[in-house]
């Protein structure tokens, strides 16, 4: 017999000739009493009532409490597996209640082979099964369980389902496929807001930032009428953040005002942290504070904020503001607390700031904090003392905290205690190119051409080769790259005649290439010519020949800018009377008549 019964979540289930009948009447007061469950106690004995009364058979009573005991607060999902076992013929709505459970849990495989096993049962996956089961593919970044779910998805005829495909999507981000990501986003049917911001998720996890910013033209082009959301504004603003593309992050900033989002206190952290990582504090402070509630992470990206532009006697005072008003730090405001220090060399108050942070707000320190403290004496030349600390945590160092150390024996010179870190790097097998050019930059200041001649041999051996030096810098919404020796830019000739024409008035004030920051062994002159066409220079000398005189000039750099480019920068803001900013991967620098924020200490 064959009987159907119709619900709210269940349109349809059919019962096989074993399957117990329940009345409505029969089965309201006990979904009732499973929905108001609050305790396990009361589970387990509603568990021993429908056992003895046969209705865990009836598919709608026994999915109600599958779902009760596989979702929070429970979450019991051995206990849950167990009951699930004892159903004699489980429909795809049991499944992909269990299904979710796992992919919400520490067990995601265990979804997967119940997913795999399903038709096996006679049960075929639905799309929600599916979707499911790519949640858990994304949690263990299985790109070959993901292949098979896809090729299940056409089997089974769901290659129509648009949030189905928006999962897949997900996934192939996740697993590093963009273009994969990219085929399927064109093949959804509906590509609505949500496919959309898992798009721009896509590309800016993939380094393809720039293409994720123009799709916030084209989703409100009149092809496809998307408006963005909330999330979009998010997405786009930690982009904006890591090309730093402040124009475009104002617009984003407009568009939120335009749309009311600007009382959404995630939206104003982001753009706080946006302006900051854009160099611009005065924007991010005019948002911080007309903001009606600031929360710890609104005060902690101020902080950080002003901390990483190099305003850290500012940074703590809005610390102790921060207190004043009543929120307590958490442990990445000490993070920017203590960086602060670090960036201005306070040393006794970085001391200080550790010492209550442990003892008066009891914040075990992390490795982060670890690593401010190492990066607080190293900058200060206690090379030896951030290394004793290193030995003696109780955390394990990270290969961050050693570079931030190698990046000290650099500044100070200390080639001995440099090998030394790039030993603990490579056993931690986190080595990576540029800690071998910071040993190099050591060995070629202290003029120690054998030493460079041995590692950049041994660099050969191991197939270990430097990050090219990439400069992006944005205007009128564009974003222009540049790379060493660049002769790409459709305005080159224009650009290298600027750079000339640059250089000579340079000469004039007093500038000379730091023949230190080129690392091979040439004759000064060729030496002079290596490093006249970094790819810092040719973003400033574009600068310069595209912006109105006195125009900030802001550029990126995804490496650390060398001695000579920054001491380049500083001439062009004294010659030329203009700000240039410079983010590269360690700080912000800002130069202005001269001289720079971070005190020529990077």
């Amino acid at each position: 017999m064959c009987v159907i019964f119709r619900s709210p979540s269940i349109l349809s289930l059919k019962y096989h000739h074993h399957s117990i009948s329940f009345s409505h009447f029969e089965r309201e007061p006990l979904i009732s009493l499973i929905k108001s469950c609050t305790h396990k106690s009361q589970l387990l004995q509603i568990h021993a009532h429908i056992i003895t009364t046969s209705s865990i058979q009836d598919p709608i009573v026994s999915l109600r409490f599958l779902t009760r005991t596989a979702s929070a607060p429970f979450r019991d999902l051995g206990y849950s597996r167990r009951l699930f076992d004892l159903l004699t013929n489980p429909f795809v709505s049991h499944y992909n209640a269990m299904l979710r459970a796992y992919s919400l849990s520490r067990s995601p495989l265990e979804g997967l082979y119940m997913y795999r096993d399903m038709e096996r049962q006679g049960v075929r996956a639905d799309p929600l099964s599916s979707s499911f089961a790519v949640k858990s593919c994304i949690k263990l970044l299985s790109l070959l369980f993901g292949i098979q779910i896809h090729a299940r998805i056409f089997i089974n005829g769901h290659q129509a389902d648009s949030l189905l495909l928006t999962s897949m999507m997900d996934l192939y981000s996740h697993c590093g496929k963009p273009e994969e990501a990219c085929k399927l986003f064109d093949e959804v049917p509906q590509k609505d807001v949500v496919a959309w911001n898992v798009l721009i998720s896509c590309l800016t996890r993939n380094k393809r930032t720039r293409d994720a910013l123009g799709l916030f033209e084209i989703m409100q082009s009149p092809t496809y009428l998307c408006q963005p959301d909330k999330v979009t504004c998010l997405l786009l603003l930690q982009a904006c953040a890591d090309l730093n593309a402040l124009e475009f992050g104002e617009r984003i900033h407009g568009y939120i005002q335009q749309h009311g989002y600007n009382t959404e206190s995630n939206l104003c952290n982001s753009l706080i942290s946006m302006y900051s990582r854009c160099g611009r504090m005065d924007k991010a402070y005019e948002v911080f504070d007309k903001m009606t509630e600031k929360n710890v992470v609104s005060w902690s990206a101020m902080i950080s904020g002003l901390s990483m532009n190099g305003h850290g006697r500012e940074a703590i005072e809005a610390f102790w503001e921060m207190q004043k008003n009543g929120v307590e730090p958490g442990d990445h405001t000490f993070t920017a607390v203590l960086s602060a220090c670090s960036h201005c060399g306070l040393v006794d108050e970085g001391m200080a700031f550790f010492d209550r942070m442990r003892q008066e707000f009891m914040i075990a320190p992390n490795v982060h904090h670890y690593g401010c403290i190492v990066d607080l004496l190293g900058r200060a030349g206690m090379l030896d003392q951030a290394y004793e600390l290193i030995m003696s945590m109780e955390v394990r160092p990270d290969a961050t905290m050693w570079r931030t150390l190698l990046g000290a024996c650099r500044i100070h010179g200390h080639g001995n205690l440099g090998e030394r870190i790039v030993e603990h790097l490579i056993e931690l097998k986190s080595q990576e190119a540029g800690d071998y050019v910071l040993l190099l930059n050591i060995y070629s200041s202290a003029g120690n051409w054998d030493k460079v001649t041995e590692l950049r041999k041994l660099m050969k051996e191991k197939g270990i080769y430097t990050t090219p030096c990439c400069t992006t810098i944005e205007l009128n919404g564009v974003v222009h790259q540049f790379a060493v020796d660049d002769i790409s830019h459709p305005m080159k000739d224009k650009i290298y005649k600027q750079l000339d024409e640059i250089n000579k008035q340079l000469k004039i004030a007093g500038y000379e290439a730091e023949m230190s920051s080129e690392l091979h062994r040439l004759e000064p002159k060729d030496k002079g010519y290596a490093l006249s066409n970094h790819s810092e220079k040719l973003a400033i000398a574009f600068g310069v020949l595209a912006t109105p005189p006195g125009r900030t000039i802001r550029i990126a750099n995804n490496i650390r800018t060398c001695m000579d480019c920054h001491n380049f920068a500083k001439y062009i803001s004294s010659v030329y009377n203009r700000k240039v900013v410079v983010r590269d991967r360690s700080r912000f620098h800002h130069f202005q008549e001269g001289r720079c924020s971070c005190n020529d200490f990077w």
